[in-house]
């Protein structure tokens, strides 16, 4: 009898006592990762005296404290917070995904709940983020702001720069996405296209006190890159932004008034980011709560427990999810005839995030063409029957799906090659999810408010 999970039990693979040793794995690696733990792992109270990663703050000393909270996290972060500071909040808005809120009714009534539109940002992530900007202005010297910042804060916290629409903004993400640009890439233009990002949002906070806690969504846990980077220095400038554009040949696709404010900043029209020194910064402090390779490293513990001989590989994967997928099935095949690096029961781990560069109109995210593309490669090798492939995306929503990714063994392309599909056509038009769908090979699970990048497992048995 498999333990509870919060995955879809009737996920199939060919093989259901290899599902029942693999969902735990995928669970603790979530439990590890649960934003509010996270938030009170980092903090501790007593009175007045507010403890953050060995640093002590004096409540007493702040006429008000405010909460900005935003990402796919925004909502628990916020309510493990209020666990602890509840009584000396004065105002907050926690604003998430769409479908995020889970949760929101424990919080009080101080704190503003918000939902708005990922990854491609909408009117009601404008409007919201123009009420953040709002409280952060009205910060006095005498006050102390926490920001709870997590993965998706770059699309929910969007306000355009004078001069742009919410439509141009729209416009450039969408085309970012379908390029292959990387999250690096696509928050380098986000910074210099808005009010808030790329340290902006700590101007308007100073000179009030600022902590900002992180859960991060980015490989290696740059701290300008994660949601923007809206409370750090920024690292980026406008000739980085520029060549994001150049690099991609995105100059006759982005709109003219995107591709206008790029060339006034690199002309010194107008000011760059805040960078390292700014005086916007003097009385703030970062922490990184959460990230991929606390994921990955409860994912090995778990595995071992079960039997399995485990290793994390790396936390700093990226590049195309075919290509991955090719590189994850050779992982197997080694282990299968080598026993390297380790002998089976083997499971393997790779942390980090794959991009997929778009060529066709279907659906699915890069978990999910990841997985199909390591199906398709599975059906043809020896020992491809001792192999299952997972691949997880931490927040529970794999691109614009409702599914978390993929799991796939040997047997996934002719379960749906009996269902009248054809694998290799699905993948070619970017059309994962219908093809996993058809074959019961999605992992399910909901929103899991948290999010730390992907995980890629290699399973040999």
């Amino acid at each position: 009898m498999m333990s509870a999970t919060r995955f879809n039990p009737a996920i199939l693979i060919s093989d259901p006592q290899r599902r029942a040793r693999i969902l735990p794995i995928l669970d603790a690696a979530l439990d590890a990762v649960d934003p509010g733990a996270a938030v009170q792992r980092m903090l501790t109270r007593e009175g007045d005296l507010l403890r953050i990663a060995g640093r002590l703050w004096d409540l007493h000393t702040f006429q008000n404290v405010t909460v900005l909270s935003f990402g796919k996290a925004a909502v628990t972060m916020t309510g493990a917070l209020c666990e602890l500071l509840g009584d000396r909040i004065s105002a907050g808005i926690a604003l998430t995904k769409v479908g995020h809120a889970a949760g929101r009714e424990q919080l009080p009534a101080s704190i503003a709940v918000l939902e708005a539109g990922h990854p491609v940002p909408d009117e009601a992530g404008v409007a919201a983020s123009r009420r953040i900007a709002e409280l952060a202005e009205q910060a006095a010297h005498d006050d102390l702001v926490i920001c709870l910042v997590s993965g998706g804060g770059s699309a929910l916290l969007t306000y355009p720069a004078p001069g742009l629409s919410l439509a141009d903004l729209q416009a450039t993400t969408e085309a970012l996405l379908r390029c292959g640009a990387t999250i690096d890439q696509i928050n380098t233009l986000r910074k210099h296209l808005e009010v808030l990002k790329g340290g902006q949002l700590a101007r308007l906070v100073a000179p009030a006190k600022l902590i900002t806690l992180v859960l991060s969504d980015v490989v290696g846990s740059p701290l300008d890159v994660i949601a923007s980077g809206p409370t750090v220095p920024d690292r980026s400038t406008w000739a980085d932004a520029s060549r994001v554009v150049e690099n991609h040949s995105l100059t006759a696709v982005l709109p003219p008034a995107v591709i206008d404010r790029l060339r006034a900043g690199l002309a010194g029209k107008i000011p760059d980011t805040p960078k390292t020194g700014d005086p916007s910064f003097a009385d703030s402090r970062t922490v990184v709560v959460a990230d991929n390779a606390l994921a990955a490293e409860a994912a090995a513990a778990a595995a071992q427990r079960g039997g399995f001989n485990s290793q994390v590989l790396t936390t700093f994967l990226e590049g195309e999810a075919r290509e991955v997928a090719r590189f994850a099935v050779a992982l197997a095949r080694e282990v299968a005839v080598h026993q390297r690096p380790l002998a089976p029961p083997a499971c393997l781990i790779l942390g980090g995030e794959t991009t997929v560069t778009i060529h066709g109109q279907g659906k699915g995210g890069r978990n999910q063409e990841l997985a199909l593309a390591a199906a398709l490669q599975l059906q043809s090798i020896a020992h491809g029957q001792r192999v299952v492939i997972v691949s997880l995306a931490t927040d529970g929503s794999d691109g614009p799906t409702d599914a978390a990714g993929g799991m796939v063994d040997a047997g996934t392309v002719a379960r749906g090659s009996a269902a009248g599909l054809h694998a290799a056509d699905h993948l070619s038009n970017n059309d994962a999810y219908p093809f996993l769908a058809a074959t019961d090979d999605l992992l399910l699970c909901g929103p899991t408010q948290t999010n730390v990048n992907d995980l890629i497992f290699v399973f040999v048995f």
